[in-house]
């Protein structure tokens, strides 16, 4: 097999992962990256002034096509700008692999100009953070890394490229994109109990959460609250459409603080959660926001 470079092989093996965009803003330790695009004419570069405007449309564009939205950011300051926008991914569920260029790791231990240990830095809104330290091992990284951010729950994960493992050349076995195949199906018996005790509800409430837009099924909504006769709120901090808001039966958004949520699920005797986080609080509380006695049901994609 014929040596290849590091960047070539992290190109090639997002194109089989079906990235053909990928959004930032470089510096000097994402040269050997840009030189790799520019070789590469099936991956569009769009290129972002700050860290946080390019999360932001990585984060959109995941959310808009369905699939895997490739960023890269600038070492150190480029990941601190782009974790406000990297929180909101997370909160989203946006498949997003982002990627921050390192410095050659034979200068690391002089701690060079805009320098840090990054994994730890985007650890804490990631489902998975590491970094590539030699180049035989890129390509197992890099597709765990894009079947993790697929996964359901899907959400954004982190891998760290220093420059020389990017420049680095070798033979190398690209291996093969994996998946976790979600069970798209609950249980028939539970299902059905599901059934019988909605349909047997006085007052029930749904509310609905990102996973309803995501999973396509506003419309199937519609129809189990028009059977239902139920209104329909939205997750406290939503970061989709998750129900028509001209719709009769629209009621808003959960509120997020403890007592007002209790008054709401007071009102009702079943509350239908489903495909979102139902309580998001802004402010501490004495109060349960969870009055005694209601009847939930939770459908979510995990």
């Amino acid at each position: 097999m014929p040596f290849v470079s590091g960047k070539q092989a992290f190109l090639e093996i997002l194109k089989d992962e079906g990235v053909s965009v990928m959004f930032g803003n470089p510096g000097t330790t994402e040269l050997p990256l840009m030189d790799g695009l520019a070789r590469e004419p099936a991956i569009h570069y769009v290129l972002a002034l700050q860290e946080a405007v390019a999360i932001a449309m990585a984060d959109g564009y995941a959310q808009a096509s369905g699939g895997l939205a490739a960023v890269n950011v600038h070492i150190a300051p480029g990941l601190g700008n782009a974790m406000g926008m990297l929180y909101d991914a997370r909160k989203s569920g946006a498949p997003l692999l982002l990627t921050a260029g390192q410095h050659d790791q034979s200068m690391t231990t002089t701690e060079p100009i805009l320098w840090a240990e990054l994994p730890p830095v985007a650890q804490p809104f990631v489902k998975w953070s590491t970094e590539a330290r030699r180049l035989e091992d890129l390509p197992r990284l890099v597709r765990r890394a894009c079947k993790t951010a697929l996964a359901h729950p899907t959400g954004p994960v982190f891998l760290s490229l220093p420059v020389d493992v990017l420049n680095a050349e070798r033979d190398l076995d690209f291996l093969a994109a994996t998946r976790i195949d979600p069970r798209i199906r609950g249980p028939r018996a539970a299902v059905r109990d599901a059934a019988r005790r909605l349909a047997r509800a006085r007052r029930p409430l749904i509310v609905a959460g990102d996973c309803v837009a995501h999973g396509d099924a506003l419309a199937e909504l519609g129809e189990v609250a028009e059977l239902l006769g139920a209104p329909v709120m939205t997750e406290p901090v939503a970061s989709t459409c998750n129900f028509p808001f001209t719709h009769p039966l629209y009621a808003g958004p959960m509120p997020r603080l403890a007592p007002q949520i209790r008054a709401t699920l007071g009102r009702h005797d079943l509350l239908f959660s489903v495909g979102g986080d139902l309580f998001t609080l802004s402010l501490p509380s004495d109060v349960d926001p969870m009055p005694p006695g209601l009847d939930v049901i939770h459908l979510d994609v995990d």
